[in-house]
């Protein structure tokens, strides 16, 4: 079907969507939840095709894991959507209000974006986060995912528009574009008279065909070249564990850490050791020539290292003088996703906090917390890294727009 039809029958549902009751988008949502699990053998089928076709064509270890679909995971899926519709609707939440001196009464009420087009790589349980945040917030989820993934994304959409049409609601509220080609993805990227905001969420390339060929609203779900840095009041056992945390807990995901910065004053005691436990567990670490000075482990970093999201096993390393050169090297290299700091000085957190330019700072924690699940979102629809007009997990709130409501009694203008 031609994707401007695709976005025709979007924008209908959308507009259905918008005034739905929360009772009957909630009871959607939970159906879907059950409906994942009751056809995970479907699900499983379809995956494990995806997974052998990918992996025939010689997809890495990274990508590979992105597209599996594990029983994990499909209850991982279920439970997001079990969350998202017990949350608060934000469509008609009241922001804020006055009455003028003539007496109009002026309130900025929350409502949907409308259409929302996500364009994903790989991972098929964007389809169920993605549709299911969307749906709670009163848009239609334009979903156009990864050929790699095709057979496991049609599964899990058929699903959630099942869990749709048994409501009453209307199936189109979740459209999944079937055509994984470019052309038909700048198409989709085109939809202004039918695409209210355009959410990214792949690797580079994707990333610069929107910027060359979007001409809808866009918000980034950009790459994540996330740091921790150890200060010099740092309890280096604690740094141990968060570090070790950040890189190999899932490292193919965008808030996995990908640069080390350690404060040379305690570089000695914790780069060797450090760089033990990372390479125990199978990282390869590459370092500027003081990182190397003290492991021998620590390979020689490229030019473009400290800049790269690895999404594997692999590691920047940096030492640094002091905080004001780890907060230098942060904002020069990262990526405006998130940056940590080990440090038992307060002053120091708080100048880190003020002064590094990403998303989220997280301080004495592991980087792997931004996450729409971890901040109590439910689920995550991406994670902007620009600043207009969502900023970091974006979650049901991220997903809503707003109108004034001016109530009047007969009032003119004079």
């Amino acid at each position: 079907m031609p994707v401007i039809e695709l976005g025709r029958r979007a924008k209908a549902a959308s507009r259905v969507l918008a005034s739905a009751p929360t009772a009957l988008k909630d009871a959607a949502l939970l159906r879907a939840a059950d409906l994942l699990l009751e056809r995970a053998p479907g699900i499983g089928t379809a995956n494990e095709a995806d997974l052998a076709e990918a992996a025939a064509g010689g997809m890495a270890a990274g990508p590979l894991d992105r597209l599996r679909l594990s029983p994990a995971r499909l209850a991982g899926m279920a439970e997001g959507l079990r969350t998202v519709a017990a949350l608060p609707d934000p469509v008609g939440e009241v922001l804020d209000g006055w009455k003028r001196p003539n007496g109009l009464l002026i309130e900025r009420v929350r409502v949907p974006l409308g259409v929302v087009a996500i364009i994903y790589e790989n991972r098929p349980n964007v389809t169920s986060d993605s549709a299911g945040l969307c749906v709670k917030a009163g848009n239609a989820a334009l979903l156009r995912g990864s050929g790699t993934a095709l057979r496991s994304n049609l599964v899990v959409a058929g699903i959630l528009r099942d869990a749709l049409g048994e409501q009453g609601l209307p199936e189109d509220a979740v459209i999944l574009v079937d055509d994984p080609s470019h052309e038909t993805a700048v198409e989709v990227m085109r939809l202004t008279d039918h695409v209210d905001c355009l959410i990214p969420r792949g690797g580079p390339a994707l990333i610069k065909s929107i910027r060359d060929n979007a001409t809808v609203p866009v918000i980034i779900d950009g790459d994540g070249n996330c740091h921790v840095y150890v200060d010099e009041s740092a309890d280096l056992d604690e740094a141990l564990t968060i570090v070790v945390n950040a890189k190999t807990q899932r490292p193919s995901v965008c808030n996995a850490a990908e640069s080390l910065v350690v404060h040379e004053a305690v570089a000695d005691a914790f780069v060797p050791r450090v760089a033990d436990v990372l390479g125990g567990q199978g990282v390869e670490l590459v370092g500027d020539a003081a990182a190397r000075s003290r492991s021998a482990s620590i390979g020689a970093a490229a030019d473009d290292d400290f800049a790269r999201e690895f999404l594997d096993l692999k590691m920047s390393v940096a030492v640094v003088a002091d905080l004001d050169a780890a907060i230098a090297h942060v904002n020069r290299f990262g990526t405006g996703h998130t940056e940590a700091i080990l440090t038992r000085d307060l002053d120091a957190a708080r100048r880190f906090v003020s002064e590094v330019d990403a998303a989220a700072v997280t301080v004495n924690a592991s980087t792997r917390f931004t996450d729409g699940a971890e901040f109590g979102f439910g689920a995550e629809i991406g994670i902007s890294t620009q600043k207009l007009h969502a900023r970091g997990p974006m979650g049901l709130r991220e997903l809503t727009t707003y109108k004034y409501l001016v109530w009047g009694d007969g009032q003119v203008r004079g």
